[in-house]
């Protein structure tokens, strides 16, 4: 069998389009310890995750961490499914329609959006078919991670290659690593924190930026992300006008008994309520939609631990979703990484590719070509 199968239903002179995959982390199918067990295993198996010698890992990973974390993440996830499923791919999902409409009316060429996960569904594998069969011959890879790290970003290109690799006639690829300090990303963001004050009609004592954290050595060894996120949470705060002491920095979500990049998020909100700050609101600016480590780990557990700790008022800052700041925000984005394709040229005429598409088919049967 040919490691590069035949291109299915190919014919001479086929439509043509851009497509865009916008992709997410992922998440599991259901809030069972089944479904969890299932998650866990391919996100935790990816070298850009864990990069420890794979033989070590597996005994480690499949003797004990999937014997005992599936349970409790499986409860976690309970707290934030809703009716329609998994909050972050109900959100991501809306995101595409309102994508595929901002695009559809912008460019002058024909546009297809899909959604892809980097791990559960749907799989890269699956967003990467659906532009296929929708004749996507030039493709933008949108990851929905606005500063970058090798755990995120780099992981999602290694799942998009892999598809690529596999295939016989591989489509244009652009992909987009990051955008931390886009302007129109930050107004974004500013514009959420300003509004969320402006509705509550007063300011907190402190603003908590909290961004998902990486191990240490990841950093020490180059990965830019915790550099990043210290840039995005410096220019909203400027935007915002804010006072150095206003604010500040902190990573959530450690896993395991390495170091991780700090100062950490929990232990922050608990020395805050100790010494006496009464208010807190944090947003976490890493995450374009809600999920489970916005709605439960900041909403519910470190609301806990800081008011236990002594504070008073605390609020968590939702993510920018379906804004619509957020959403032209992206639509601009793509927009500029399409510039020089067939689909963002002002002279697009349908009418003619039809013409040219025919008259290709035409002189490939000429050839000999099948169809």
């Amino acid at each position: 069998m040919s490691r590069y199968p035949a291109e299915p239903d190919y014919t001479h002179g086929a439509d043509e389009q851009a497509g865009v995959l916008l992709t997410n982390l992922g998440t599991p199918d259901a809030p069972t310890p089944t479904a969890l067990k299932r998650y866990l295993a391919e996100f935790l198996w990816d070298p850009r995750i864990v990069e420890l010698p794979r033989p070590l890992w597996w005994l480690v990973l499949h003797g004990l961490i999937l014997r005992t974390r599936p349970q409790r993440s499986a409860q976690a996830y309970k707290t934030v499914w809703t009716e329609v499923g998994s909050p972050l791919l109900e959100t991501t999902l809306k995101q595409q329609v309102l994508l595929q409409r901002l695009l559809s009316e912008r460019l002058p060429g024909p546009v297809k959006v899909v959604v892809a996960m980097r791990y559960g569904r749907p799989s890269i594998q699956e967003g990467m078919d659906g532009l296929r069969a929708a004749g996507c011959r030039r493709i933008v890879v949108l990851p929905l991670y606005p500063q970058y790290s090798a755990t995120t970003t780099a992981s999602t290109f290694d799942a998009v290659a892999a598809c690529l690799s596999r295939l016989r006639w591989i489509p244009e690829l652009r992909f987009i690593t990051g955008y931390h300090d886009d302007p129109a990303y930050i107004n974004a963001l500013a514009n959420t924190v300003s509004g969320h004050w402006k509705r509550r009609g007063t300011r907190p004592e402190k603003l908590l930026f909290s961004f998902h954290g990486i191990p240490r050595k990841g950093w020490v060894k180059g990965d830019p992300y915790p550099c990043q996120c210290h840039t995005t949470a410096r220019l909203v705060a400027q935007h915002l006008k804010l006072d150095d002491g206003d604010w500040q920095v902190a990573f959530q979500s450690r896993f395991g008994a390495a170091k991780w990049v700090t100062p950490y998020t929990d232990e922050t909100l608990r020395i805050w309520g100790r010494e006496g700050v009464k208010s807190v609101d944090v947003i976490c600016p890493g995450f374009p939609a809600d999920c489970l480590e916005t709605l439960e780990e900041i909403g519910q557990e470190n609301r806990h631990n800081f008011l236990s700790a002594g504070g008073r008022g605390y609020e968590y800052i939702s993510a920018l979703n379906l804004g619509t700041d957020h959403i032209d925000f992206l639509a601009g984005l793509v927009m500029r990484h399409v510039q020089g394709w067939p689909e963002a040229e002002p002279d697009w005429d349908a009418e003619k590719r039809e013409d040219c598409a025919r008259m290709s088919l035409r002189l490939a049967k000429e050839q000999g070509a099948e169809h």
